[in-house]
């Protein structure tokens, strides 16, 4: 399958091949809404196309060559993009650790967007500033060594919680390689669990969270960072009901095609799940389902009901003597139009779509 490369699966534990989708959502305390979708091509075992495309310039192609070229941190860069220039509004930029990096903390100094980010113990170097005899003395530590130096044995109960947090105010220089020197202020949040005494998380078990905004508090960062478990929510869906990736082709269009076309069933789905006032999507697609089957049912037991009515109305056919026939035509030709319409194959139904097209 072209576009398919080896990537680590945090649910296995070791590197798989498969697909990567990379996405875009926007969450609020009612609804999540998917924004953009695109597909990752890591240079692990790559699998290559099995032929060129026939237009290099085509939409497909110009995402391929996006998919192959780019960072995962970059395509998500251009998406936000175009996202706030298509209108989308947004306070925060929240994201796992595989976007915790530079790129996206530029992004969100160029849209005015306040990054609440999961960074990696990774090499990243923070500024960190102690007054020594009333002097500024600063230090380069990555993760692991400010958490050493300001973290270990000073965690502080998160008031109402089970966490144990640290909140420390550093500064990070945001050039990459030989560029001027761009220093942002940024608050770091140290977390961890806290259980009874015999689950109390080791000294290696801690999170890092990051933001430029140093008036929120562990509290608030937490809570936005939380509602990022949509996109979890969203993917759990698509791939459960939704087709997600399940189209039975080995073109790199219809892959495209596929992550998008689950996105409009999601919104779909979010537009029902608003219309019957449901209390979760399950429930809207429940009740979508539920319909479906039941004219499917009832396609299926007509023929059943309608013999046995036949049986009773024969019954009566000395009474009735040819009118019994016309009534069961009348039957038959009611059965029929409610099944037109339920399926919405009427002429005013078919009309209206066909205006729509037109518009």
């Amino acid at each position: 399958m072209p576009g398919v490369s080896s990537h680590f699966d945090h649910t296995t534990g070791r590197h798989v091949m498969g697909q990567q989708v990379v996405s875009l959502g926007l969450s609020t305390e009612a609804h999540y809404v998917p924004l953009d979708d695109d597909l990752y091509v890591s240079q692990v075992q790559a699998q290559p196309l099995h032929e060129a495309f026939r237009d290099g310039r085509s939409l497909v192609a110009r995402r391929y060559q996006t998919s192959v070229q780019r960072t995962k941190p970059e395509m998500v860069a251009a998406m936000l993009k175009r996202a706030l220039a298509s209108g989308v509004a947004a306070d925060y930029l929240v994201a796992d650790a595989w976007f915790g990096t530079k790129t996206m903390i530029r992004v969100t100094q160029d849209t005015a967007l306040v990054p609440v980010l999961r960074m990696k113990r990774g090499k990243m170097k923070y500024r960190l500033t102690t007054v020594v005899q009333g002097r500024p003395q600063h230090q380069a530590l990555d993760a692991r060594a400010l958490y050493q130096a300001t973290v270990r044995k000073q965690w502080e109960r998160m008031p109402g919680g089970r966490y144990q947090t640290k909140v420390i105010d550093a500064d990070l220089n945001l050039a990459e390689g030989t560029e001027k020197a761009q220093w942002v202020k940024v608050r770091l949040l140290f977390v961890r669990g806290h259980g009874d005494r015999d689950t109390d998380p080791g000294q290696h078990e801690w999170a890092l969270f990051l933001t430029t905004e140093r008036r929120l508090s562990a509290t608030d960062m937490l809570q936005i960072y939380s509602m990022r478990w949509s996109i979890e929510v969203y993917y759990k869906e698509a791939k459960q009901h939704l087709g997600f990736l399940k189209e039975q082709s080995n073109h790199y269009a219809a892959y495209v095609a596929s992550i998008h076309l689950t996105a409009i069933r999601f919104c779909l789905l979010v537009i029902a799940k608003q219309a019957q006032g449901s209390g979760s999507l399950a429930k809207a697609r429940q009740a979508l389902c539920g319909n479906s089957a039941d004219i499917h049912y009832a396609s299926k037991l007509w023929p059943v009901f309608r013999a046995l009515i036949s049986g009773a109305l024969d019954s009566m056919r000395a009474v009735l003597g040819e009118a019994l026939d016309q009534v069961l035509s009348v039957i038959d030709e009611h059965v029929h139009v409610w099944f037109t319409q339920v399926l919405q194959l009427d002429p005013q139904q078919l009309r209206l779509e066909a205006s729509d097209v037109g518009t």
